[in-house]
């Protein structure tokens, strides 16, 4: 069933969704904070390079061995992941939510696939983790992820960052 068909559904039957006019639209699966159990996460976006593609937010076991793993090996391990979607925003400030699988450390990581491919495009998408450190040429380590969720949910900052040449991934405005 589609999202746009799950919401219908959701409202046809009378059940009122929270009003939620700062989030970016988000499709409900996996961490949709919609639905589902677990403490919200809301991550408030900034140094987008543009408003266009789609916007991804994922959490991932908060160890080195699991970080970026492949969900369907995390899933088939019954290990916890969670993912969501969401359309970027043409305005206005930036803030997805993501429900997390319980209270506790995660690794949160950020993508903006600016053309809407689903594939990290190394040379256009973007990226960005809960920490303020450069990316760089490296592939990202936990730490630079890691996000402390409390069971009454919280909230974190992330910056994107995008290919700026031989340095590898940075903010823009740096």
């Amino acid at each position: 069933m589609t999202s746009l068909k799950v919401l219908a559904a959701l409202a046809l039957a009378g059940l009122a969704l929270p009003a939620t006019p700062a989030l970016a639209q988000q499709d409900p699966v996996d961490g949709s904070c919609a639905f589902g159990s677990g403490p919200k996460l809301y991550v408030t976006v900034q140094g987008l390079k543009d408003r266009t593609g789609r916007l991804k937010l994922e959490l991932y076991p908060a160890n080195e061995t699991d970080f970026l793993r492949d969900d369907r090996d995390l899933k088939k391990e019954g290990k916890p992941f969670r993912r969501i979607w969401a359309t970027t925003p043409q305005s206005g400030p930036v803030v997805l939510c993501i429900r997390a699988p319980s209270a506790g450390q995660w690794a949160l990581l950020f993508t903006h696939d600016r053309d809407g491919k689903n594939k990290f495009n190394f040379w256009q998408d973007g990226a960005g983790f809960t920490s303020s450190q450069r990316l760089g040429r490296s592939r990202p380590k936990v730490g630079q992820a890691r996000v402390n969720i409390p069971a009454n949910g919280g909230g974190v900052t992330v910056r994107a960052q995008y290919l700026r040449g031989l340095g590898g991934f940075g903010p823009l405005d740096d």
